[in-house]
């Protein structure tokens, strides 16, 4: 790809965008509300300043305002979304897309164009309104974020702006009408809008810090969003697509068909489908043992940040309460191996949702945070003294052989499902897709983790406590 192939696409842009601000309908609208909404967070502002100065709390002012900027830059991209849903559809429903789609231009280059030119009024009203409310708050004599907040800031709403642009676009080159890519738009505002929530609770903690893994999220999540557009955007669908009926019956067709093959019975179901799925996973297996790696390091270096002395109190506490474990669950209780069993499943079962509205990417957290938590009591093992050695071998090892092996394969399969949307086949549709990658990750959970969860389940509380009593009481 080089400049004469992206000329074409820049033309689109150019003259969507101008068309786009020669409609008063469009920049009334935007421009109005993005004017307005900062003079509404100035006036928030200065009143809650002037509200905590009186009882001290001085501290929890400074932090809101950085805050109400990040909102400032987030509203009015929600606000002109609807221009980035109605880029395909809404000139399907006018009929005035025809003469661009038989232009000689290729479909990655017509996607594109509709994608820059989408993303040009939410990034320009973001900017705007971001400008009056810092103005604002010159004028009011507030003082302004550190600038190191405030590139974050910025930062995060561009790539939170091209996220959410992105995706809309997708909606629009897939949906059938209007109506029907303004209802899929809550799949892109709610998930954005919870992780501003998320993003301002590290605000108001000050763990200004972690906001720089936000932004390199966002920045993957966006690459996935256009790659993904790219991938499956074919015009000749877009004329021909017309209007969409939930077809349970071929939706299970499909999935039944990727996740069962041409099997003929158990043994020949894991030799054929579950075994190569598995071997397919190889890179993405690679890549989630080196998030591993990277959660448990991150967890051991927040020790210092968060230290908690130990002492033999601690252990004695601890051997009592296993005992006591030991004691109300007989040996080959099977409800407390229920209970770790579901945990486990469950865990990874959030890791599928966070992966289906990510394309994968978010779907690596709770694994990452679970070995986040292993690295930071290894380092504060490690930091009073103890030797670490013995007790993972005593605590984790005998269940977590079976059990961190299998997570990471289960969180390699969410991963593979984000990679495999992102990838073009003009033979299937979206949904096909989806689906089959859905089933491939349910032959894997099925033939391999929930299994080999229920056989860790049952050593961790059979086995691992009585060595664990050995290894503390010593």
């Amino acid at each position: 790809m080089n400049f004469p192939d992206i000329a074409p696409a820049l033309s689109i842009t150019r003259r969507e965008v101008r068309d786009q601000f020669r409609d008063w309908r469009i920049i009334f609208p935007v421009v109005g509300l993005t004017v307005f909404f900062p003079f509404l967070m100035n006036f928030t502002a200065n009143q809650i300043l002037n509200f905590v100065r009186e009882y001290g709390a001085n501290i929890i002012g400074e932090r809101l305002v950085p805050f109400l900027l990040m909102i400032v830059g987030f509203f009015p991209i929600s606000v002109s979304l609807v221009i980035a849903l109605e880029s395909f559809v809404g000139e399907k429903e006018r009929a005035s897309i025809e003469p661009l789609l038989t232009t000689p231009l290729k479909d990655w280059q017509l996607y594109l164009g509709k994608l820059l030119s989408s993303t040009v009024p939410p990034l320009v009203s973001s900017y705007l309104g971001m400008g009056v409310y810092l103005t604002g708050l010159y004028i009011n004599k507030i003082p302004w974020p550190e600038p190191v907040m405030l590139i974050q800031i910025v930062l995060l709403t561009t790539v939170q702006a091209v996220v959410m642009v992105s995706g809309a676009v997708v909606v629009s080159s897939q949906a059938t009408s209007v109506r029907a890519a303004n209802l899929l738009a809550s799949f892109i505002i709610i998930p954005v809008a919870f992780l501003v929530q998320g993003e301002a609770l590290l605000m108001f903690w000050g763990n200004y810090d972690t906001l720089w893994w936000a932004v390199f999220g966002l920045v993957v999540l966006g690459i996935l969003m256009v790659r993904v557009g790219l991938a499956h955007f074919h015009r000749e669908e877009l004329l021909g697509r017309e209007i969409d009926v939930l077809n349970i019956r071929w939706g299970w067709k499909v999935f039944l068909l990727s996740f069962r093959g041409n099997a003929r019975n158990l043994l020949d179901w894991y030799w054929r489908i579950v075994f190569p799925a598995v071997r397919q996973l190889r890179l993405a297996i690679w890549i989630v043992t080196a998030i591993v790696c990277v959660g448990i390091g991150v967890g051991a270096l927040q020790v210092e940040r968060f230290p908690i002395l130990l002492n033999p109190e601690n252990f004695r506490e601890v051997n009592a309460r296993i005992e006591g474990m030991m004691n109300i669950y007989p040996v080959f209780a099977f409800s407390p191996v229920l209970a770790i069993w579901w945990q486990n499943v469950r865990v990874l079962l959030v890791s599928l949702v966070l992966g289906i509205f990510s394309f994968g990417v978010l779907g690596v957290l709770p694994l990452m945070a679970t070995m986040g938590l292993a690295g930071y009591l290894f380092g504060l093992l490690q930091g009073s003294g103890i030797q670490v050695l013995p007790l993972m071998v005593g605590l984790i090892l005998p269940h977590g052989i079976i059990e961190l092996p299998v997570a990471i394969l289960a969180t390699a399969a969410v991963l593979q499902q984000g990679a495999i949307l992102a990838t073009p086949n003009s033979e299937k549709t979206v949904g096909e897709v989806w689906l089959t990658s859905l089933a491939d990750w349910a032959k894997i959970m099925i033939g391999v983790v929930i299994p080999a969860l229920f056989l860790a389940a049952m050593i961790e509380i059979w086995v691992t406590p009585r060595i664990a009593l050995m290894i503390i009481g010593n």
